[in-house]
């Protein structure tokens, strides 16, 4: 089991200026071996020593890197942060809005690009009282861009005549959010999870088709 906390910096690990240019490919490795950690052992209990050794580099090496290991784990999490900011688009030309809905639930799912993001998500609830300010990351950056996706695609759904106008976008979007979280923790595959989504709700906000008039 991984030890207590250590001590975040010394006088000996602190950065020093002046120095060597940084190895983009060694604090890949740092990084790499960060976001492992926070699956496997979360927050509180991961340590440096511990990420040091996965990484193949001594603390100090770390240390002159980053100064605790709180700004480690917010550089990690902006790792994963930017591949992912390209799927909180989506691309409605071509798409029959049928289609573009589901595509959209399908970008709400945490795992859509880290098949690890939904532990790392329970394993931030779970510092939610310690360090509340890694859940606000979270949030800010992996929640709330997802959400605003569905919401957006449902806004321009409505301008095109394809979605009513009086529907909950934010309620819905939640309930498709959630949804990936209620197949993780009955242990179900989410691999349909879009399609069977989108059949419940669909015929719920489609815009009304206009009766057709009748000949006399």
């Amino acid at each position: 089991m991984a030890s207590a906390r250590e001590p975040e910096t010394t006088a000996e690990t602190a950065p020093k200026p002046g120095g060597r240019p940084r190895d983009a490919a060694l604090d890949e490795a740092i990084i790499l071996a960060t976001r492992e950690r926070l699956v496997r052992d979360g927050y509180s209990l991961m340590t440096i020593g511990d990420i040091a050794a996965d990484a193949h580099v001594s603390r100090p090496t770390l240390y002159r890197r980053w100064r605790t290991k709180f700004e480690l784990v917010v550089d990690a999490l902006d790792y994963g942060f930017r591949k992912q900011r390209d799927s909180y688009t989506v691309d409605l030309t071509g798409l029959a809005p049928r289609e573009a809905f589901t595509e959209a639930v399908r970008r709400l799912d945490p795992a859509y690009f880290n098949p690890d993001a939904m532990v790392l998500m329970g394993n931030f609830a779970g510092e939610a009282i310690r360090t509340p300010e890694l859940l606000g990351i979270l949030r800010e950056h992996a929640v709330e861009p997802r959400v605003a996706l569905v919401e957006d695609v449902l806004s321009r759904l409505q301008e095109s005549g394809a979605v009513s106008a009086d529907i909950d976008k934010h309620t819905i979007a939640t309930l498709c959010f959630g949804s990936y979280f209620a197949a993780f923790y009955r242990g179900e595959s989410r691999a349909g999870i879009p399609e069977a989504v989108v059949s419940v709700l669909w015929p719920a906000i489609a815009a009304a088709k206009p009766a057709r008039s009748r000949r006399g």
